[in-house]
């Protein structure tokens, strides 16, 4: 992801997710500033962006000592899901086993928050904003995987800066709003979240599914009962020239040529360049052969590989499922 979508996630879907989460806090912060809520609100703000900055610096950190495998990613991908899904449910009130998902900041934490909030100097929004990286929300969860596996302190810091500063327009009008909604508009506020985030962990876990190359995924299940109920024109694929060495450009749009033909058995000897702005697309992967490669915009990197010795095909993505193409083996 490119900081520009990261922050679009952050504006988008980051505040309603958080605000369930953390808005506890900053509705502490407001309740106790007298004469000065503007300033309270802001100086939490800027404290939790400063907080989530050094922890996105040493994720990136800690990253830099492995790279994550595709069978990793796909495992964090999925649990950030089903942890997503589960904080859903919590709020709905579906039973009360999805309350073990909400997380809670250890005891002596929460007893220094409850004497902080008691107090109303300059130091207490300070403390409640950076305390918020401690009830990290499920899209957060999944900025600070992408912080990890970015193997960069410094990209790390960049990715969780730009989520966060998305988060604070929305965070900071739904927050406010939220402390003075009464329970019942509370209540039907918090519900219509819960289904935003369900939906939003459908897509990661599907992102998910599409990492491993399985064809069993949303895009292609919609379109095979869209054809069963009415018609599609059936189109053969009429396979390119054999190429052991191809090249495959990376522009914004995704992959260029989106299917390339090799020889079943061959050694093919891959060539990627990158003529992007940037973007998922640059984190190039083989899921079936557990090939990943990150090309940053403007340079080229090669990939040799050994094809399949079983004719058929075998999808090429990037990390996130999103961009695709396939490589036909005959």
């Amino acid at each position: 992801m490119n900081l520009w979508t990261i922050f679009l996630t952050g504006l988008l879907t980051g505040g309603l997710t958080c605000l369930a989460v953390q808005g506890g806090l900053l509705a502490t912060t407001i309740a106790q500033a007298e004469n000065r809520k503007s300033i309270s609100i802001l100086t939490f703000l800027i404290a939790k962006l400063v907080a989530y900055s050094i922890l996105g610096f040493l994720l990136g950190w800690f990253g830099s000592f492995f790279q994550m495998s595709i069978t990793t990613r796909v495992i964090l991908q999925i649990a950030v899901g089903i942890f997503m899904i589960g904080t859903a449910l919590n709020f709905l009130d579906v039973h009360p086993i999805f309350r073990y998902f909400l997380i809670q900041p250890p005891k002596f934490l929460t007893r220094l928050i409850r004497r902080q909030s008691k107090n109303q100097n300059l130091f207490t929004p300070i403390i409640l904003g950076a305390f918020t990286i401690f009830l990290p929300c499920g899209t957060t969860q999944a900025m600070m995987a992408l912080s990890i596996a970015s193997g960069n302190p410094l990209t790390g810091g960049i990715i969780l800066f730009a989520f966060i500063l998305g988060t604070t327009p929305l965070f900071f009008i739904l927050g406010f709003l939220a402390t003075r909604l009464s329970q019942s508009l509370n209540d039907k506020f918090l519900k219509a979240v819960a289904f935003v985030i369900i939906i939003l962990a459908v897509f990661n876990i599907n992102s998910a599914i599409v990492l491993t190359g399985s064809p069993y995924n949303l895009e292609n299940i919609t379109r095979d009962f869209w054809c069963t109920v009415t018609f599609c024109p059936q189109t053969s694929q009429i396979p390119q020239d054999v190429n052991n060495e191809p090249t495959i450009y990376i522009e914004d749009s995704g992959y260029r040529p989106s299917a390339i033909t090799v020889k079943a058995g061959s050694v093919v000897t891959l060539k990627l360049i990158n003529t992007s702005r940037g973007g998922c697309q640059q984190a190039f992967t083989i899921p079936q052969l557990g090939i990943q490669k990150i090309v940053p915009p403007g340079t080229s990197e090669e990939i040799r590989f050994t094809a399949p010795d079983t004719p058929g095909e075998m999808p090429f993505m990037c990390t996130m499922g999103m961009y695709r193409g396939k490589i036909i083996i005959i």
